[in-house]
């Protein structure tokens, strides 16, 4: 005996687009979800271990190491607040804030005006262009002690070629030597040798907008300068926005190895950064509490100004973020 079909029934079991049970989709989704997360947690593992062992577990140790007296020979004296209570009434330690806070105010405008200017001059079509852009690159891939002893050779009094150069028109001084002109020289040494790295960096920015938006620019007859007024510089606040923060936290906590190599310091303290006098005061004199709760006391410094840098400019998002 047969039992009579519908046209309907036969129709939904033979159509190919029929859809699985109830349930089925949003189970496979859920469980690629589930796989791409955990996917995405085993790629970051590597990195969050990494981080956790050299900066997070350093940082926990130097915080409580700065409530201690450390003699370098093992002992471990307790001393409650007394390394921050000494580090504030300290004047070697507030003369190096200060001059550490000169150093990123000059630095930091400088360095990011002449990186952004050489990306916009290495973006130009150009002959020999990709010539230009590895020859600002260079400097950035060769060991800082190197550029260092380079270009301390090249500031020695009367013989150096930079000294040369300025005494042919007239101008003597003694770059290195005289505490007027020594932090300014560690200055420029620094921009030469980074600002091959963030031009890259700016580069990549600029090749990321649109080429349409500067055509329609120049049909309106915008020029260079309200180009880019108009389109590259609020196009480029995210790029802007990493190069002033990572510039800014370099200057505050880097700078230790081109300073020793330079003129350790001097002369007369001079160049003696935060970071070098906290450097001083661990490994020559053994004074790793006082450093440690020096440390700590730039830690928190830097996470202010980097507070200050996101409120003020927003993250780098734009206006309609």
């Amino acid at each position: 005996m047969t039992t009579a079909t519908s046209p309907t029934d036969a129709a939904d079991r033979s159509s190919p687009t029929a859809g699985p049970p109830a349930g089925t989709a949003g189970g496979t989704t859920s469980e690629r979800r589930r796989r791409e997360r955990r996917a995405g947690w085993l790629f970051v593992l590597p990195d969050a271990i990494g981080l956790l062992i050299f900066l997070g577990i350093p940082m926990v140790l130097t915080f409580v190491l700065s409530f201690f007296r450390v003699n370098g020979f093992g002992a471990y004296d307790f001393v409650g607040f007394a390394n921050f209570q000494r580090m504030f009434s300290d004047p070697q330690f507030t003369s190096s804030l200060l001059r550490s806070l000169v150093y990123i105010v000059i630095l930091v405008p400088l360095l990011f005006v002449v990186s952004l200017a050489l990306a916009i001059l290495v973006t130009k079509k150009i002959p020999m262009i990709g010539v230009f852009r590895s020859a600002f690159f260079v400097p950035y891939v060769v060991s800082l002690v190197v550029v260092g002893l380079v270009w301390q050779f090249m500031l020695t009094d009367k013989v150096g070629v930079v000294s040369r150069l300025f005494s042919g028109i007239g101008v003597e001084a003694s770059w290195l030597g005289d505490p007027k002109y020594a932090l300014a020289s560690v200055i420029v040494v620094t921009v030469w040798y980074q600002m091959g790295y963030y031009m890259i960096i700016f580069m990549a920015g600029i090749q990321d907008i649109p080429k349409e938006y500067y055509e329609a620019a120049t049909i309106d007859g915008a020029g260079g300068w309200a180009s880019f007024k108009s389109i590259t510089w609020p196009l480029l606040r995210p790029t802007s926005f990493f190069v002033l923060l990572t510039t800014t936290i370099a200057a505050l906590t880097g700078g230790l190895d081109l300073i020793y190599v330079l003129t350790k310091g001097g002369p007369a303290n001079s160049t003696t950064l935060v970071i070098f006098y906290i450097f001083q005061q661990a490994f020559q004199y053994g004074e790793f509490g006082y450093a440690a709760a020096m440390s700590t006391f730039l830690v928190l410094v830097m996470l202010a100004i980097s507070m200050v840098i996101f409120a003020v400019t927003r993250g780098g998002r734009f206006d309609n973020d």
